[in-house]
C-alpha cells in the first residue's frame, strides 16, 4: 500500500518564477536554490526561512557547492565560478546554437564530479545533452538526444546513477564508475504514471529515489526496487525538485514554480513558487560538493 506522508509546509514564500535545483551547503547550514527565470541564487536558512538571494547575469539552472569556497554553477550558456559574495567568473562556455538552449538541473557525484544537462526554450525533442565537469575542469558531453535534462542523483554506494529525461516518463538506471565517472547499462528504472511528470530527484539511505512531480502537487518515493512506496503532497502543483538537508540529512526541502500559471491557478495556489519542507522519517545520502 502506497503511504501518504503529511504535506509539505511552507519554509520561505519568497516565490520564484521557476525554483529548481536545491542543495544542502552543509558549510553554513543553508539550502541553495535557484530561480531559473528570475535570474537569482538563493540562500535560505531551515530555521526561519531567511533567505539572502543573489542576482545572476542570465538564466541559472544549478549551483553546487565547491570545496575551495564559494559555488560552481551551470548558468544559461555554460560552467561559471560564484564567489561568497556573489560575484561570479567564467569557466566555461558551452554551446547553446544560437542561444536556443539552456542549463536545467544537475548535481554532484560522489567523487565531486559537476553534472548538468540542457534544454531547448522551445522543448525540441533531442535538442539537449548531459554534461560532466570533472575535478580538473575537464569538460565532457556524456550523452545527447536529450530533451529536458532533468533530476540526477547516485545510490547511497555510488555504483548506481538515477537520471530523468522528463519527456520520456521515466527515471533511468544507470551502472556507475565511481572512480572513472563512466555510467553504462542504461535501463529503466521507473516508468511513471500521471499526475505529472518527473523533475527533480534524490536518494535516501535506504536507496530509494525521491521524484518531485510537475505539475503533479507531489514528490513520490520508489524503493530500490522501483516500487512506489511513498507520496508527500504540496500545495502547489508545478513541484520542480527536492534535496535532503538539515544537520541529520533528516528534512526534505522542495522547490516549486509558478510560471505560466493563469490568474485563476494563482488565486488557487498563492505559494506557487515557494520554498517547502517536511520530515519524511528517513535521512539522504550526502551529496558531494566540487572538488575542482
Amino acid at each position: 500500500m502506497v503511504r501518504q506522508l503529511p504535506e509539505a509546509t511552507l519554509l520561505t514564500d519568497v516565490r520564484a518564477l521557476l525554483g529548481e535545483g536545491p542543495v544542502w551547503d552543509a558549510r553554513v547550514g543553508r539550502v541553495a536554490w535557484v530561480d531559473i527565470d528570475g535570474k537569482t541564487l538563493h540562500m535560505t536558512e531551515p530555521g526561519t526561512g531567511l533567505t539572502q538571494s543573489f542576482s545572476m547575469p542570465e538564466r541559472i539552472g544549478v549551483a553546487v557547492p565547491r570545496d575551495s569556497g564559494g559555488f560552481v554553477a551551470a548558468l544559461e550558456d555554460g560552467f561559471w565560478w560564484i564567489d561568497a559574495e556573489g560575484d561570479i567568473d567564467k569557466l566555461t562556455a558551452v554551446d547553446t546554437h544560437g542561444g536556443t538552449l539552456r542549463f536545467n538541473d544537475g548535481a554532484c557525484d560522489p567523487a565531486g564530479r559537476f553534472w548538468a544537462g540542457t534544454m531547448a526554450y522551445a522543448n525540441t525533442p533531442g535538442a539537449g545533452s548531459l554534461y560532466r565537469l570533472d575535478t580538473d575542469m575537464h569538460l565532457t558531453r556524456v550523452l545527447d538526444d536529450v530533451t529536458i535534462s532533468n533530476g540526477i542523483g547516485w545510490s547511497p554506494d555510488g555504483a548506481t546513477m538515477y537520471y530523468v529525461d522528463t519527456p520520456t516518463m521515466r527515471i533511468d538506471a544507470f551502472d556507475y564508475d565511481v572512480a572513472t565517472g563512466e555510467p553504462s547499462n542504461r535501463r529503466p528504472f521507473v516508468e511513471l504514471e500521471g499526475p505529472g511528470r518527473p523533475d527533480g530527484l534524490c536518494v535516501d539511505v535506504e536507496g530509494a529515489v525521491w521524484v518531485a512531480l510537475w505539475p503533479g502537487w507531489s514528490v513520490r518515493r520508489y524503493l530500490a526496487n522501483g516500487t512506489l512506496d511513498a507520496v508527500i503532497p504540496v500545495p502547489v502543483a508545478k513541484v520542480s525538485s527536492c534535496v535532503f538537508g538539515g544537520d541529520g540529512l533528516d528534512h526534505l526541502y522542495i522547490t516549486t514554480a509558478q510560471v505560466d500559471l493563469t490568474d485563476d491557478e494563482h488565486d488557487a495556489q498563492p505559494l506557487a513558487g515557494s520554498l517547502f519542507t517536511t520530515n519524511p522519517g528517513v535521512r539522504g545520502v550526502p551529496r558531494a560538493s566540487f572538488g575542482g
